[in-house]
């Protein structure tokens, strides 16, 4: 088939990487893809060989009325932006990720006729997605239910699941081992935002377990620059074996080590843990927009896959409470841990592009 797709999307990780996992599976099918986006997804230029990207402006609007117009102002000449480059590539189709980066790109295909489709991450719709939805032709999901689509838009859903990177999906075979005996593997990831509540209450909460527990525990935590060696001497003070590092490149293979992990619980989070097959304990930031962390995690939970703690419950003996419940009970990491893969989406990615495709060819 020979297409050029346009994919439109915010600079942060949560957009971008499905957007990225949506152009490998495109390119190697021979379809040229073109990604648009702002200032901060120039990130990912090497991230993606062989796509073209095009920078335009976007602005998010804030609270003030000043901001407000300044964003509306940047929107707009974000449209002017997209909509001329547009015309040049003369693309197939177009594919919004959500992010108001994602929106003058978005709003001008549509205008122009194109073929479009959003993908929203979240289990409750993003505001960039909420605007665009009644003008989309097709609105892909990664969950079964989300929250905020109108009754008209839900007939236009797919549930393709929310593609996560390759490295993800290769760990998926490994089988969950309970902890039985032998060392306890804890993973702790939090994200960009937000992480600090997990550096505190998380060597907090270790350090308050029983000894027999304690002395098994093998902990991986990402934190801030800021917070590293504070967590290291907290560890060391409840003589627990950690590895502290500000980011670790390897996640996947850890998330796959790990007999539970404590999460921040965005999209791509959920999304890999899911593909990985581990139970969570998740954690959603609370500032996040429109709550759409508790909405994810919330999922998880009533799928069996996971146990939320809210931010302002999360406090040192509650999660000290809830882990040995857990680690005393293996069977309860092992019906989640099968849980959470059963609904795992390895194929999201090829999904999505299955969805593309075949609405950029119903177009022509």
């Amino acid at each position: 088939m020979s297409a050029l797709i346009v994919l439109a999307a915010g600079g942060t990780g949560g957009h971008m990487f499905p957007a990225e996992a949506l152009a490998g599976e495109l390119v190697g099918r021979g379809v040229k893809v073109a990604l648009v986006t702002d200032k901060r997804g120039q990130a990912f230029d090497n991230r993606l060989p062989g796509v073209a990207l095009h920078r335009i402006r976007a602005g998010r609007p804030g609270t003030g009325i000043a901001s407000r117009v300044l964003a509306v102002c940047e929107i707009a000449l974000g449209l002017l932006a997209a909509r001329r480059i547009l015309r040049v590539l003369a693309p197939t189709a177009a594919v919004g990720f959500g992010g108001y980066p994602s929106v003058p790109t978005m709003m001008a295909a549509s205008r122009l006729g194109l073929p479009t489709i959003i993908h929203e991450q979240n289990a409750r719709l993003g505001r960039a997605n909420r605007w665009l939805a009644p003008r989309m032709k097709r609105i892909a999901t990664s969950f079964a239910q989300v929250d905020g689509l109108a009754g008209a838009e839900r007939t236009r859903i797919v549930e393709t699941g929310n593609p996560v990177r390759s490295t993800v999906v290769a760990e998926r075979g490994l089988p969950y081992a309970p902890p039985v005996a032998g060392p306890i593997n804890l993973l702790i990831i939090g994200g960009s935002q937000g992480a600090r509540i997990l550096s505190t209450v998380v060597p907090a909460g270790l350090a308050l377990l029983p000894a027999a527990i304690k002395a098994r525990l093998a902990v991986m935590q990402q934190a801030r620059p800021e917070d590293v060696e504070a967590v290291r001497r907290a560890y060391a003070a409840s003589g627990i074996g950690a590895e502290i590092a500000t980011f670790f490149a390897d996640v996947p293979q850890r998330m796959a080590r790990a007999h539970l992990v404590v999460s921040r619980a965005g999209a791509s989070s959920v999304a890999e843990l899911c593909v990985v097959g581990r139970p969570a304990i998740l954690v959603p930031y609370r500032h996040a927009a429109d709550d759409h962390q508790t909405a994810n995690a919330e999922a998880l939970a009533a799928a069996g896959a996971a146990w939320v703690i809210g931010e302002q419950g999360f406090t040192a003996p509650a999660l000290a409470q809830r882990l040995e419940t857990l680690l005393t009970q293996p069977a309860l990491l092992t019906a989640a841990a099968a849980s959470a893969q059963r609904h795992g989406r390895p194929d999201a990615a090829r999904r999505l592009a299955d969805l593309v495709l075949e609405t950029a060819g119903g177009a022509r």
